[in-house]
């Protein structure tokens, strides 16, 4: 394993290509599990970052997906979860939370094995009066859930609680603001922040929540989320914490 522009790169083999140096830093080839907007706005920042993106759908004539290839030209690309999955050095979950297992369970463990595997999920349940709950909640997560179903994936919990353009684009928000990681592999989360660094993120904007078991208190704001954003009518807005001073 190699450490570059603070990426641990673990190359796989892959019959299409292997990951090239940019004048950004080094190249890497990323799967994004999902075709919704958080997984296309996701694909194309990584784009625009140098790497290379194979976007995973249910099957490879997902108009979506397609579209989004024919558009991101050559460093871009389509195809389903496990030709994403096997493609991919590191592996993001842009799928709903409540769909994530079905999803990398069809994305293949053996493509997932010592990746890390940034989960952005949340596992939103609205019911038919609009009412938002969470299933899992309380005492277990989507992002536990995950790393129970793939022991050897190296899951990381963070983005989830933000827009998606906020994500890859924190200076939409003024001031400073925060983001979180969480996860078991000390490694991965760095890895994780160093990209979260790439978007944008300020290193000490950051902050480490702890092991995978953070990801229930993570996805439990959403509905928190989703009610603020209904009161300001936008979603250009982010959690900031403030601490005293000693």
């Amino acid at each position: 394993m190699q450490r570059q522009n603070g990426y641990s790169v673990r190359r796989v083999p892959c019959h299409e290509g292997h990951a090239v140096r940019t004048d950004q830093g080094v190249s890497m080839r990323f799967a994004v599990i999902g075709t919704g907007g958080v997984g296309r706005t996701l694909g194309s920042r990584l784009l625009t970052l140098g790497h290379e993106v194979a976007l995973g759908s249910r099957t490879k004539d997902n108009a979506a997906a397609l579209a989004w290839a024919e558009q991101s030209g050559p460093a871009g690309r389509s195809g389903t979860f496990a030709d994403a999955a096997a493609f991919g050095e590191i592996v993001v979950n842009a799928t709903s939370g409540t769909v994530s297992l079905q999803a990398l369970t069809a994305a293949g463990a053996g493509n997932l094995a010592g990746k890390v595997l940034l989960d952005v999920s949340n596992p939103l349940v609205f019911g038919p009066d609009g009412a938002v709950t969470l299933d899992p909640v309380n005492t277990d997560s989507t992002g536990e859930q995950i790393q129970r179903a793939f022991p050897e994936a190296r899951v990381v919990k963070s983005l989830n609680t933000c827009n998606m353009e906020v994500m890859v684009d924190p200076a939409r928000v003024p001031g400073e603001h925060n983001i979180f990681v969480a996860g078991d592999d000390a490694d991965a989360k760095q890895q994780v922040s160093q990209l979260l660094h790439d978007f944008g993120w300020p290193q000490d904007s950051v902050i480490d929540m702890g092991d995978i078991t953070a990801s229930r208190g993570l996805e439990m704001l959403m509905p928190f989320w989703l009610r603020m954003m209904r009161l300001l009518g936008h979603a250009d807005f982010n959690y900031a914490i403030r601490r005293a001073q000693a």
